[in-house]
């Protein structure tokens, strides 16, 4: 059975919580709250920001983030206790084996992009090998895939790790030939270098793009529309993969299914924290295929297919 299927049979009778002004007033609700996110600089790090407002706001409960290395870090956080929420990748979930994340909401789409200085003579991703490449920290999302990545491209690169804040001030300083990102679009960093209209972007074919997805299959074809940076005329065609917002599986369920309510009910203050969020949206659910959804996201999106919302209605 599908997870939409799932969801959509095994919930659409499911009692809803009532909604009260003080919730964190509830007996097994913590006191506060940590979300996972990653480095300054990133696109995980600016959502996580935004969230963190929300929630302190609409759960009467503050709400703090911690920041790390990327997905990889986030999943040993939440299963250690350091954190009770992550962000994660599809890719990196796929990956943990006994996790104790439960999933609450799709968060966005994150495509890899290439970029170069714009005065750079490379033309081709061949020529990248030997060079020193920014993939931003270690255990990261990018760090993780890009060097592999860009094997498969013919680039035997030398990875440089580190916060994305930290690497993209070196890169403008000359210090790189490329940085190679796997973030939700606009990423602040190339942002940015964009402002100081510094960089480039190293196109992928459509049999490169294939042949990305024959080395890693949790990718997809995906692409970053033009205009998401000022410099990027036409759309930018590339892999990509999807992020999920975790919980610990003990976290209380009415906690777990306010903070999704909390989410989409402030669809447009999420986005004030980064553009990427426009793809946080409950249809959404659909793109995770890897981990089992927490009792109390589950209950939300029971009750939203009975209204019809998921099935676009």
């Amino acid at each position: 059975m599908t997870p939409r299927r799932a969801v959509l049979a095994a919930l659409a009778g499911a009692a809803l919580p009532v909604r009260r002004a003080a919730r964190a007033a509830e007996p097994d609700w913590p006191g506060a709250i940590s979300i996972a996110t990653a480095s300054p600089g990133g696109t995980y790090h600016a959502y996580g920001l935004g969230l963190a407002r929300v929630l302190t706001r609409e759960l009467g409960i503050a709400v703090s983030i911690r920041e790390s290395s990327g997905p990889a870090e986030n999943l040993r956080l939440l299963d250690g206790g350091a954190a009770q929420l992550a962000f994660v990748t599809t890719g990196a979930a796929l990956e943990a084996r006994n996790t104790a994340a439960q999933a609450l909401f799709a968060m966005y789409d994150t495509p890899f992009h290439f970029v170069l200085r714009r005065d750079s003579p490379i033309r081709t991703f061949a020529e990248l090998t030997g060079r020193l490449v920014a993939v931003g920290p270690e255990g990261g999302t990018g760090a993780v895939y890009e060097p592999r990545l860009l094997a498969a491209l013919g680039a035997e690169i030398r990875p440089a790790f580190g916060s994305w804040e930290d690497l993209a001030t070196r890169f403008a300083a000359g210090e790189f030939d490329a940085i190679a990102v796997a973030a939700g679009a606009p990423f602040p960093a190339i942002a940015a270098l964009e402002a100081r209209r510094a960089i480039r972007y190293l196109p992928l074919s459509r049999e490169q793009v294939t042949r990305l997805r024959l080395v890693a299959p949790e990718l997809g074809a995906t692409r970053i529309p033009a205009g998401t940076y000022p410099s990027l005329l036409t759309p930018y065609e590339t892999v990509g993969l999807y992020n999920l917002a975790v919980a610990h599986r003990t976290l209380p369920p009415t906690l777990a299914f306010e903070i999704v309510r909390a989410v989409f009910d402030n669809h447009a203050e999420m986005m004030e924290a980064h553009p990427a969020a426009a793809a946080t949206v409950p249809a959404n659910f659909i793109h995770n295929t890897v981990l089992p959804w927490h009792p109390g996201a589950m209950r939300y999106y029971g009750g939203r297919a009975v209204t019809g919302v998921l099935r676009g209605d």
